[in-house]
């Protein structure tokens, strides 16, 4: 019997846990709040004009699956703003992506694209900005929808770093990390 009631509150014990990693210490517990100090992120101003976005996509296993480049060009009028993506991946495989960004006077984003289902949502606060939303991947890529976290952090000079995380049935099965910055910004090296 003891064995049992043992059993029993390991398990809560572990769920509990779980809960408790996944709530307040993980990538999905970050809050706009958490990021106050640093360079303030308005999307009006740092999604403006020309852009350029690197970066690569993470498999399940933890491993590079993709690479790419994207040119960015946004622009806004008054607090609605519309970005048009083209994405060139190591595959070979072009993909284009328009987006109209909604911003609310207290920094929520309301974010459409066509494959996006729904509309997604978000904030800018301080130095960071987040977008959740619904993704319909292409038929060659898979055609599942994948719920997405985006946060894109502003740095000193400029650039921005963005972390994504793609989930089905609430598991992690891929992740992008990529910079932007506008076009005529030149490398920290250059």
């Amino acid at each position: 019997m003891s064995f049992v009631i043992y059993s029993v509150l390991g398990a809560a014990l572990m769920a509990g846990a779980v809960y408790a990693k996944t709530r307040f210490a993980s990538f999905l517990a970050q809050k706009p709040a958490d990021y106050p100090d640093g360079p303030m992120f308005d999307i009006r101003e740092r999604f403006n004009g020309p852009i350029v976005c690197e970066g690569v996509i993470f498999g399940p296993t933890g491993k590079v699956s993709s690479r790419f480049v994207a040119d960015f060009h946004a622009s806004w009028n008054g607090n609605v703003g519309t970005m048009v993506e083209k994405f060139r991946y190591d595959s070979g495989l072009m993909q284009d992506r328009c987006w109209t960004l909604t911003l609310s006077n207290d920094g929520t984003i309301k974010a459409e694209a066509p494959d996006v289902i729904g509309a997604g949502s978000g904030k800018q606060q301080g130095s960071a900005v987040v977008l959740n939303y619904r993704i319909k991947l292409a038929e060659e890529a898979g055609g599942h929808a994948l719920d997405v976290t985006d946060w894109m952090y502003l740095t000193s000079n400029g650039s921005i770093m963005n972390r994504s995380q793609f989930r089905k049935f609430g598991i992690k099965v891929a992740e992008l990390v990529a910079t932007m910055r506008p076009r005529d910004q030149a490398y920290a090296g250059e």
